[in-house]
C-alpha cells in the first residue's frame, strides 16, 4: 500500500502540518510514481536502501513493497512522528537527521553495498549527491528525482547544454542517465517546476587517473569565466607549454573539454 494524494492531505490536516517551503516539501503521491521509480530503481529482497527525505513515506511504502531493507532519514522532526506512523509498520527504520551532515559510515554499517532512491530538494540535490559519491563508496548506485535542471546537470555530457562543474565531477566518478519525467501533478503541493528521475552508477575506479582535488580546482576555475579562453581563465594555473603537453586548445572554453581533456591539463600544469 502507498499513499493517495487524498491519503497525503488527510494526514497532513490531521497532525496539523503544512509542507515547508524552505525545506522544499513536495510529498509525492501518486501510487504508480512511486511504484515506477521502485521498479526503475531495481531493487529487491537482499537489498539495503537508504531514502533521504521520504516526508510521509509515500515512496518509503513502495520501496518496502519490494521486499528491500529500508532506511529512511528524514530532516522535518515535526514530520517523523506521522512518518514512523505510516511506514514502520512495514519494516522502515527511520532516522531523523541531516542528510547533509549524517555520519554515514555508521548509518550503513550494517551492510557493504547500498543504493540510494530519493525525492531530493533541489537545494540539496546536486551538493549531496556529489558528497555521496565523493565520501560513501557504501552506496553503490542511486536514483534520485530531481528538478530537470538539476538532473539534466548530473547527466550532462560534453556538448550538452547543460554541461557544467557538476558533469565534470559526476563523471570522474558514476556514469548518469536521465530515465524518466515526473509530472507535477503527481506532488501535494504541486511544484513550480518539472522533475526527472536520474539514475547514477558508481565506477569501481575513478574514470581518469588524475587527482580529483587538483582535477576540480582546474574545472572550477576554467568553468568560473566560462565565457573566457582557457588561456585566460586558467592563466595562473596552465601555461602555453602545458596546454601543448595537454593537446588541448588554448583558445577553448570550459564547455568543449571532456573529462579526458581535464585529466590531461592537470597531467600537463606546473603543480
Amino acid at each position: 500500500m502507498t499513499l493517495s494524494p487524498r491519503q497525503v492531505r488527510e494526514l497532513l490536516e490531521a497532525h496539523g502540518l503544512r509542507p515547508s517551503r524552505a525545506l522544499g516539501q513536495n510529498f509525492v503521491a501518486d501510487p504508480n510514481t512511486v511504484r515506477r521509480i521502485a521498479r526503475l530503481a531495481a531493487v529487491g529482497a537482499g537489498d539495503h536502501v537508504v531514502e533521504v527525505g521520504p516526508g510521509l513515506g509515500s515512496l518509503t511504502l513502495a520501496l518496502a513493497e519490494t521486499g528491500a531493507a529500508v532506511t529512511a532519514v528524514e530532516l522535518d522532526r515535526h514530520l517523523v512522528p506521522v512518518l514512523r506512523e505510516v511506514v514502520e509498520p512495514a519494516g522502515v527504520r527511520v532516522v531523523q537527521g541531516d542528510a547533509m551532515a549524517l555520519d554515514w559510515e555508521e548509518l550503513l554499517g550494517g551492510a557493504p553495498a547500498w543504493s540510494l532512491v530519493a525525492n531530493l530538494p533541489y537545494n540539496i540535490a546536486t551538493p549531496l549527491v556529489l558528497d555521496l559519491l565523493a565520501n560513501v563508496p557504501a552506496i553503490r548506485c542511486m536514483l534520485v528525482m530531481v528538478q530537470r535542471e538539476v538532473g539534466e546537470r548530473l547527466a550532462a555530457s560534453v556538448g550538452d547544454p547543460a554541461y557544467g562543474i557538476p558533469s565534470v565531477k559526476r563523471a570522474y566518478r558514476a556514469t548518469a542517465e536521465v530515465v524518466g519525467r515526473v509530472p507535477r501533478t503527481v506532488f501535494v503541493p504541486q511544484p513550480r517546476v518539472d522533475s526527472v528521475l536520474v539514475r547514477l552508477e558508481r565506477l569501481q575506479q575513478p574514470a581518469v587517473d588524475a587527482d580529483a582535488a587538483r582535477l576540480f580546482r582546474l574545472v572550477e576555475a576554467g568553468f568560473g569565466q566560462r565565457r573566457k579562453m582557457l588561456r585566460r581563465s586558467l592563466a595562473a594555473t596552465v601555461d602555453a607549454e602545458a596546454f601543448a603537453r595537454a593537446g588541448v586548445a588554448p583558445t577553448a572554453r570550459a564547455e568543449e573539454l571532456g573529462l579526458d581533456d581535464w585529466a590531461r591539463l592537470v597531467a600537463a600544469a606546473p603543480r
